[in-house]
């Protein structure tokens, strides 16, 4: 098998196999034997490529072939990703095709159901990026339906991540729904960082509010390839710093329910112990059993011992 197959040239990998045979180089007599009219460049090029050190010392066969193969997959990589493109460009002649007219790149959209059309439209969709104040959405549908379908979607492999608000900490209802869809796969963090609400697709459509207090108003729906990619670099940078929700720290009333659980085999005692309603004491304890991903309550305690928080 001839290394031109891993992506040197013919130059290149006679001049390589000369040294590795010779062990040495004199320039003169390299030149004379190989015939190689660019000698001085092609040398340059294998000590470019890391084939040949500073000194002109050979790289061993194995790791020539392995630089060679990664260097190969890396290019193959970036050929896919450019050939992911043609796919955009099916999807926008077919939409042409359905209604009769170009595909805008920035496309206005007066309400929130537009969006939620839009969005179920991408059913091929692999990817979701979701920057939003709260985790509920005014205009996010949450139905029983609704959810099931997400998360059947998270579980035949696509991905999501979530950015929500620090306001989120002080609405318990919030904080369990994020936990619910965080759980399911639908990975959640949190930052006090002001933001806007963005939604990215496959990271080649987005989706932002015309008037960000107003969530249910006009969106833009943006195909425009310069804006997304600015508007995914701005989301991976606010994700890099934002907190998981998993790594948040326990309230104070949480803390208490923990040691409660651990300590009390009876819900009713529990509770009583903490001078805290039956129904208030199981929907705390419902909720770390999310945050843990535990689904027996012994199971619960054994996490949270892990964790450090008990």
């Amino acid at each position: 098998m001839s290394l031109e197959s891993l992506g040197l040239t013919r130059d290149q990998e006679r001049v390589y196999r000369y040294i590795l045979r010779t062990r040495h180089l004199d320039l003169r007599t390299a030149q004379a034997e190989l015939g190689v009219p660019r000698l001085n460049a092609v040398l340059d090029e294998l000590r470019a490529l890391g084939v040949l050190d500073a000194q002109l010392v050979p790289l061993p066969p194995a790791a020539v072939v392995d630089l060679l193969v990664r260097r190969r997959v890396e290019r193959t990589s970036r050929e896919l990703a450019r050939l992911d493109g043609v796919f955009d460009v099916v999807r926008d002649l077919a939409e042409e095709a359905r209604r009769g007219r170009p595909v805008e790149l920035v496309e206005r959209l007066e309400h929130g159901s537009e969006v939620n059309h839009r969005v179920d439209a991408l059913h091929d969709r692999a990817e979701t990026m979701n920057a939003k104040r709260l985790p509920r959405s005014p205009n996010q549908p949450h139905s029983e339906e609704a959810t099931r379908t997400f998360r059947r979607r998270l579980a035949e492999g696509m991905t999501s991540r979530t950015l929500v608000g620090a306001a989120t900490l002080d609405l318990p209802d919030e904080m369990a729904y994020a936990r619910l869809l965080h759980g399911a796969g639908d990975l959640h963090r949190v930052t006090a960082e002001p933001f806007l609400p963005l939604l990215v697709v496959d990271r080649r459509v987005a989706f932002v509010l015309v008037d960000p207090d107003e969530p249910d108003a006009a969106a833009l729906m943006i195909r425009q390839p310069g804006i997304v990619a600015a508007l995914v670099n701005l989301y991976e940078s606010l994700w890099s710093r934002a907190a998981d929700l998993d790594a948040l720290d326990l309230t104070a009333t949480e803390a208490r329910v923990l040691r409660a659980l651990a300590a009390y085999g009876k819900d009713e005692t529990a509770a009583r112990e903490l001078n805290m309603s039956l129904r208030k004491y199981r929907a705390h304890v419902a909720d770390l059993m999310g945050r843990l991903g535990a689904t027996t309550r012994f199971q619960a305690a054994l996490r949270a011992v892990e964790r450090g928080w008990l």
